[in-house]
């Protein structure tokens, strides 16, 4: 399709909280630039998958507990945050833990806590 190129490009796919945003609703909804509704994250799955690295039992809901905590935090490697330490705390509701976001103690520190 002529619009499949611009979406595996998308710079939205790399942002950090895009994790949160791809696999909390159960309903995400995309749209060309142009405003045209290219479909939800079911019929697009196995293409945000590929894009993404975020397994498609994930997309689909099921319970983060079903992947091991090393492979939630690859979903976050290829992440881009606009302070560094968002990459790890976009990953707090995917390990099941709850800290303080502490900005300035850089993403070595964070992930340390996590």
């Amino acid at each position: 399709s002529t619009w499949e190129p611009a979406f595996r490009d998308g710079k939205w796919f790399t942002r950090g909280w895009a994790l949160q945003e791809l696999t909390a609703p159960a309903t995400v909804e995309f749209f060309s630039k142009e405003g045209m509704q290219l479909g939800d994250k079911i019929p697009l799955e196995i293409l945000i998958h590929e894009v993404t690295r975020i397994p498609i039992q994930a997309l689909r809901g099921n319970p983060f507990s079903d992947f091991r905590v090393a492979q939630r935090k690859e979903w976050a490697v290829q992440r881009q945050a606009t302070k560094e330490e968002d990459i790890v705390y976009c990953l707090l509701g995917f390990c099941k833990v709850s800290m303080t976001p502490i900005y300035g103690e850089g993403k070595e520190a964070a992930l340390k806590r996590l």
